[in-house]
């Protein structure tokens, strides 16, 4: 999501400088790397990003309403990005110019989270409009769209918006923003969108894509989530969306969580089986902050290179530079890239290791073949009637590449039937899949062996398609897709006879067919095993206690609370009216040395917050704690109407404290929760992960949260956050293990 903020200055249009065609790569680099932040040549915030690949070969950025440089002090209307590698970016002007807005949006309105989509022969940009006509105080949210016939602009708006400013029940407007279209195998358009008031919804869209149908269905419970991107993959329908706070500076914990369901409407569960709608919100991580450089990483996009590969764009901060210009003002949000891995049917970035900082393989954008038929046909051997024709091949009959390539390969193109009743790819002379016009299907061959899956009712051979085609070992894979962006038209799988080698050639037949983007690259090793999780060791009996008899001499008090006391071996605490973030500091805090060096530090805590029902911010859990304004917190809370597991942090910065949070799994009444503590050998910094579990025997790790080399954080316990209605949390021991 964008900066809550209204209106603000508007920038003057720089112009899209894009004209020119992708040539065909020099001698690609075997060992090609990256490093985050990958917009650092052209901004130094570009949040909220998407990415496409045009029909130019080139890859497109698009980022929020903000400035891209520090002093700047413009506000870039949609800026945009183009990259030949995914990995150099040139910053080539803004999607709309300074005069250029909707007739529903109220002057100096910004243009939020934008979502790039190709939708039958045009592309459509889907955008938060902050500010309308419909109220004069502001804040009455709207997603619009306006469309282009190419990545590249001009863009159109449309003249009414796709969903319109929504009435909040406990008054204002729901934030309708952060939208996500999604082309499902019928060919049924959807358009996810919402946050934090109001929650993520989902709608049916017209044939056009520019006008919401039907009524609405909440696919994610409001006060927990935002950002929302939905792919499919494997007859599954996966739900990424953002949770905690997006800019709080230097305490940002935002971070994405996934729920996946058999139906685009859901009902999306997370790894538990908990669904996204409960009040108990469920969700499984996907990308957290690790303890390096950045922190508050999500609101994602989603990407595949050349060779298969799944990735994840996104934005973060750096903890060590939070703002864009000045305390408390923008929150410098760069874009960031990192692998997204598919470990037993779940995502996961990095195998589980979360943003990278330091230098990384590199995305696929080039492959043994790669052409985009700026340079003629001196590559190919034509058996047919083919030409170039603005940059693109047309024709009839087969056009094989002279280059081979054996092994597990990744094909792909994309692909304009037009007047041909079938076209396609063909590897090896004998595998083929074709999109089968007149059968109204997509057809994969291998001799005798042939598997089909219909194309989607309203299919419009005029309109371009991306064909992809995987071999790995016997099994073939191939999808036909909008625009690469995990939304499929169809999907058809086969049992080769035997593994494929051999060309890469183009098929054609009843009439000419279109094609570019032509690729032949290596398929990529899937990662099957996640990073470890922390481990917990030997117990140290001597930092621990069960509350068997009383509170032992090792604890010591920040502002004791007479009412907690220990009886039927628990710590018995009520809940306080009081609180630890902000300057007030008026709760207890109960505290013990930690040892030295790595250690988890355990407690079970039940507490009877109910469900659904208004109970801010009733909470109990444990902190790590230097002070009253240098703390991290994992509690299982109460936050409106939803029960989550927060792992708090704050933090003095610029002379005040700064508090923010980051959400780890989800709490039941007893609730598990450990902080693993790890000692940074090359910084000294002390890194706490945190982890939470129903049942204390299968754990959700979420967050870091450091503390300085030179303090000494202590352990401890908390019970606070509001004394109505009266609730007791019960802590059936603090335990220690190595």
């Amino acid at each position: 999501m964008g900066h809550l903020r209204r209106g603000g200055a508007i920038a003057a249009v720089l112009g899209l400088l894009l004209a020119g065609t992708a040539s065909a790569p020099a001698t690609a680099d075997p060992d090609p790397r990256y490093r985050n932040p990958i917009s650092a040549d052209f901004a130094d915030t570009f949040a909220d990003p998407v990415i496409v690949r045009g029909e130019d070969g080139f890859w497109y950025a698009y980022g929020t309403t903000d400035p891209l440089r520090e002093g700047e002090g413009v506000f870039h209307r949609v800026p945009t990005a183009r990259s030949t590698d995914l990995v150099e970016w040139t910053y080539v002007g803004d999607a709309f110019g300074p005069d250029q807005r909707p007739s529903y949006a109220a002057p100096g309105a910004g243009f939020w989270a934008p979502d790039v989509r190709r939708v039958g022969d045009r592309w459509v940009m889907y955008v938060t409009v902050t500010d309308t006509t419909v109220s004069p105080e502001g804040g009455d949210f709207a997603v619009g769209a306006a469309t282009a016939p190419s990545p590249t602009g001009p863009w159109t708006f449309s003249d009414e918006p796709v969903v319109a400013p929504r009435p909040g029940g406990g008054g204002g407007w729901l934030w309708t923003i952060d939208p996500s279209q999604f082309t499902d195998v019928d060919g049924t358009h959807y358009l996810y969108y919402g946050s934090y008031y109001g929650g993520i919804s989902v709608t049916a869209l017209s044939p056009d894509g520019l006008r919401a149908v039907g009524e609405p269905t909440l696919v994610a419970i409001d006060n927990k989530f935002e950002g929302s991107y939905v792919l499919r993959r494997g007859g599954w329908y996966y739900l990424f969306a953002s949770t905690a706070n997006c800019c709080a500076g230097p305490a940002t914990g935002y971070s994405v969580h996934v729920g996946r369901s058999r139906s685009p409407k859901g009902p999306f569960v997370d790894l538990d089986g908990i669904p996204l709608t409960a009040s108990r919100a469920g969700g499984t991580p996907v990308l957290t902050q690790n303890g390096n450089r950045w922190i508050g990483v999500g609101h994602n996009g989603f990407l595949t290179d050349l060779s298969g590969q799944d990735w994840i764009v996104y934005h973060g901060i750096d903890r060590a530079d939070p703002y864009l210009d000045e305390p408390f003002g923008i929150n410098e949000r760069p874009m960031l890239l990192d692998r997204l891995d598919w470990i037993d049917g779940w995502p996961t970035v990095n195998a589980g290791a979360g943003p990278s900082e330091g230098t990384r393989r590199a995305p696929v954008t080039t492959g043994r073949v790669d052409e985009q038929f700026a340079a003629g046909l001196d590559r190919w051997r034509d058996a047919g009637d083919w030409r170039v024709a603005e940059g693109r091949l047309v024709g009839t009959g087969t056009l094989q590449a002279r280059t081979a390539l054996g092994g597990d390969v990744r094909a792909e193109a994309d692909l304009r039937p037009a007047a041909a009743t079938r076209a396609g790819l063909t590897l090896g002379g004998r595998v083929e899949v074709r999109v089968d016009v007149a059968a109204g299907r997509l057809v994969a061959r291998d001799g005798a062996r042939t598997a089909s899956a219909p194309l989607p009712a309203g299919y419009d051979p005029a309109d371009p398609v991306n064909l992809a085609v995987e071999v790995r070992g016997r099994t073939l894979t191939a999808e036909l897709s909008p625009a690469r962006l995990g939304d499929q038209l169809a999907v058809v799988s086969l049992r080769l006879d035997r593994p494929v080698a051999g060309r890469l050639a183009l098929t054609a037949a009843g009439g000419d067919a279109e094609f570019d983007n032509v690729s032949l690259a290596r398929l990529y090793q899937p990662v099957r095993r996640a990073v470890p999780q922390p481990r917990v060791g030997a117990p140290l009996p001597a930092y621990s206690d069960e509350f068997a008899d009383g509170l032992d001499a090792d604890w010591t008090w920040v502002r004791e609370d007479p009412a907690a006391t220990v009886s039927g071996g628990s710590l018995n605490w009520p809940v306080q009216g009081a609180d630890l973030t902000g300057t007030g500091n008026t709760a207890g805090v109960l505290l013990r040395d930690a040892p030295t060096g790595d250690y988890v530090v355990e407690t079970k805590v039940t507490l009877d917050l109910g469900e659904e029902t208004v109970r801010n911010y009733q909470q109990a859990g444990l902190v790590a704690y230097v002070d009253d304004d240098r703390f991290a917190r994992l509690a299982q809370v109460a936050i409106w109407n939803t029960r989550q597991v927060e792992y708090g942090y704050e933090l003095p910065f610029a002379g005040q404290p700064v508090y923010g949070g980051n959400i780890v799994g989800t709490p039941a009444t007893t609730t598990w929760l450990r902080l693993a503590h790890r000692v940074d050998p090359a910084t000294g910094e002390h890194e706490f992960r945190a982890g939470s579990s129903r049942d204390g025997r299968t754990w959700t790790w979420g967050g870091v949260w450091t503390f300085p080399a030179d303090t000494t954080p202590r352990i401890g316990l908390v019970a606070h956050g509001g004394a109505e209605p009266p609730v007791t949390a019960e802590f059936d021991y603090l335990r220690f293990y190595r």
